[in-house]
């Protein structure tokens, strides 16, 4: 046919090998995807929580927190029951989509319902000063080790104003067999705890169980590192 050049000489032959070849190369590739098993990356343990926080100022400015450091109300941080202490926390005010990250280095809050108690600072990064309280998320950005530090542990169950609110939660709880302390707090509140306790799991098993009758009941550190510190 005119106008059709004639294959090259010996290209044909040589085609053949180079196929055989990219088929031989694709085959091994795919057989050794397939046989490598997929990445694994650790995973930083999640934790998130929705609730109300507050937060405190004076009097409690200068005064020693849960962990022993001062307390600085011009400082991003806040108290919470269970993170450990050095933990990093960002903070979303689901009423006005605020957000801010703090550090958690005191005990609290211990008004039922509550999760989270912020320094003035933090608060007012949120926009929840003036109205005192406000629902957030909190979600854990590094974690801390500090809550691991204390040998000793209590729980306790409530701060409370009125003398015969503590005698009545004094009584509760020995009548269950708890030995029981009570210490003064800030704001002219008195402490309830259960004490002799071994170890944090322990005093967190106790909270846990306490909690139906006490809802505020959450483990702390022995004193003296909590007794000069918040409610």
């Amino acid at each position: 046919m005119a106008g059709i050049p004639p294959p090259a000489r010996g290209w044909g032959p040589r085609r053949g090998l180079i196929v055989r070849i990219v088929l031989a190369l694709v085959v091994l590739l795919a057989a050794c995807t397939s046989s490598r098993p997929p990445e694994v990356r650790p995973a930083t343990p999640a934790y998130t929580e929705e609730g109300l926080a507050s937060w405190y100022g004076e009097p409690y400015h200068g005064r020693p927190t849960a962990s022993g450091v001062t307390y600085d109300m011009h400082a991003m941080t806040a108290a919470h029951r269970t993170l450990p202490f050095g933990t990093w926390i960002a903070v979303t005010n689901l009423e006005n989509g605020r957000k801010a990250e703090v550090l958690v280095n005191d005990r609290g809050p211990f008004v039922a319902g509550r999760i989270l108690d912020l320094s003035q600072k933090a608060a007012a990064k949120l926009g929840m000063l003036e109205k005192g309280v406000a629902r957030v998320r909190l979600a854990v950005v590094r974690w801390g080790d500090g809550m691991m530090a204390y040998p000793c542990w209590e729980v306790q169950v409530g701060a409370f104003a009125r003398p015969e609110n503590v005698e009545r939660a004094v009584a509760t709880l020995r009548k269950s067999g708890w030995t029981t302390r009570t210490a003064p707090a800030g704001g002219g509140l008195t402490r309830v705890r259960v004490t002799g306790l071994s170890g944090r799991a322990r005093a967190l098993e106790v909270a846990r169980g306490l909690s139906a009758d006490f809802p505020g009941a959450m483990a702390v550190p022995c004193p003296p590192a909590v007794d000069e510190g918040r409610p």
